[in-house]
């Protein structure tokens, strides 16, 4: 963050100072809520969660460096009190960010956003300095975090934006305005918190009605929702897709054999060729769309290619592919679910195993639960259970309760029979399973939304396949 003082914080956050001797002391360092994370300098803000309360963490963030701790009471040590922290927070990022002037993207959308925010930040930052969100941290408290750690040097301000209901991307974008707003798509998750995809429209769509007379809409030329959201911008609108009308393009798309997408990109400046190190046909959208936010900021359209084709995933549990010593490929992608990413990660499953099952191997889809479908969500489920056997998935395993017995019976009543697809209760008994039938060439999708946990199931498979499951997961 910029250097400010704790009276120049006082003053922006409409605190007051207590146990502070010198008002004229500067928070150097970041701002950080983890005592952990302290460094000399930070600013540490202590917020009430649900089994922690970061003001008993005050003392320890202090000694170890902090300089004063953000705070909603007195915590005997120097300290800014507010009245609420959230609101304090937000208020010193668009502070901040309004003094350095810093270009901000932002952007949204139903599946693909934090890929999407990697590829822009691995393009952008080739071009000159550039602070993006890490990981999913899209939220009222991760993107303030994320816009404080920018300083004089940075060019490019890249901020993932969630919502789980209407009015939130509004309140995001009034802590950091953006000139560049990309929206992915709308598709259906949280729809049981949205109530449909109409609504989902509307939230996502808060991103360009707020974009100013000089700013650009980058947005999705194949989703009709999100095309249909030029009417509701005063800004430029840029089109990214397969459609011909397209601004940035994709032409000639094609898988490669180990499931990576190749295509053409075509932009108003030119085209240039690109073989994606990603796996999935669905990260060309997500390819498209960074490419269309670096032409905007004044890249080359060989600068794009070149940085598109050898970008890799930043964020951890999406889409990571690793290839065991015995031949056994693991994809955990278990940061997260919905309809739409299951479907793109099964289709990246089938591609990726195509030359596997040439020479004898399988595919499995490892599955867990997809969270807050609301009513949608046995039909969801089902569909997805569906899916698998459709695309000739040779193994299905469900994983969880309801839900994923709703998987399994989407494929029963698909045609998978016998031993094709197999409902266990929990990640313990899926890596069992696993460890007694998987065989070299086999390549293994591991996929459910956060709360399920799946991730402990591709760790346990790369740790020690080989080991006895006893006590390998649980606890993890």
């Amino acid at each position: 963050m910029i250097a400010l003082s704790l009276a120049e914080i006082a003053e922006i956050v409409g605190g007051q100072s207590h146990d502070i001797p010198d008002p004229a002391t500067l928070v150097t360092g970041p701002v950080v809520i983890d005592s952990r994370q302290v460094e000399a300098g930070s600013l540490f803000a202590a917020f009430t969660g649900e089994h922690v309360d970061g003001h008993d963490y005050a003392e320890r963030a202090v000694e170890a460096g902090a300089v004063a701790v953000l705070a909603a009471r007195p915590v005997g040590v120097p300290s800014i009190v507010v009245e609420d922290v959230q609101s304090a927070l937000g208020a010193l990022a668009r502070a901040v960010v309004g003094r350095l002037g810093t270009e901000v993207v932002a952007l949204t959308g139903s599946a693909g956003k934090t890929s999407t925010k990697d590829l822009i930040a691995q393009l952008l930052q080739r071009h000159a300095p550039t602070v993006w969100t890490p990981g999913s941290l899209n939220n009222e408290i991760g993107l303030p975090l994320t816009a404080l750690r920018a300083t004089v040097e940075t060019r490019h301000l890249v901020l993932e934006m969630g919502a789980r209901g209407i009015g939130h991307i509004r309140y995001l974008t009034g802590l950091t305005p953006p000139r560049i707003g990309l929206v992915l798509n709308v598709g259906t998750a949280h729809i049981g918190e949205f109530g449909g995809r109409e609504q989902i429209a509307q939230a996502k769509g808060e991103l360009v009605e707020v974009l100013p007379e000089d700013g650009v809409a980058v947005l999705n030329a194949d989703d009709p929702l999100v095309r249909a959201m030029a009417s509701r911008t005063k800004a430029r609108v840029v089109l990214f897709g397969e459609a011909g009308e397209a601004d940035v393009r994709a032409e000639n798309v094609r898988l490669m054999p180990g499931g990576q997408p190749a295509f053409r990109l075509r932009t108003p400046s030119g085209c240039s060729d690109v073989t994606l190190r990603l796996y999935g046909e669905h990260h060309v959208s997500n390819a498209l769309a960074a490419a269309a936010v670096a032409h905007e900021l004044g890249m080359s359209v060989d600068e794009i290619a070149t940085a598109l084709s050898e970008a890799g995933t930043l964020s951890r549990w999406r889409m990571e592919v690793t290839e065991r010593p015995d031949g056994v490929t693991i994809v955990n992608d278990a940061y997260n679910a919905n309809p739409e990413s299951m479907r793109a990660a099964l289709r990246a499953l089938v591609a990726m195993g195509t030359a596997a099952q040439a020479a004898g191997g399988r595919t499995w889809a490892v599955l867990g639960p997809m969270a807050e479908l609301g009513d949608e969500s046995l039909a969801e489920h089902d569909a997805v259970g569906r899916l698998t056997v459709r695309l000739n998935v040779s193994k299905l395993v469900a994983v969880g309760g309801r839900e994923a017995s709703w998987l399994q019976l989407g494929a029963y009543n698909e045609g998978s029979w016998g031993e094709e697809s197999v409902h266990v209760s929990d990640a313990q008994a899926a890596v069992d399973l696993l460890r007694r039938e998987l065989r070299p060439g086999d390549v293994v999708l591991v996929k459910a939304s956060r709360s399920a946990g799946l991730e402990r199931i591709a760790q346990a498979l790369l740790e020690n396949p080989a080991a006895s499951s006893e006590g390998q997961v649980a606890g993890r």
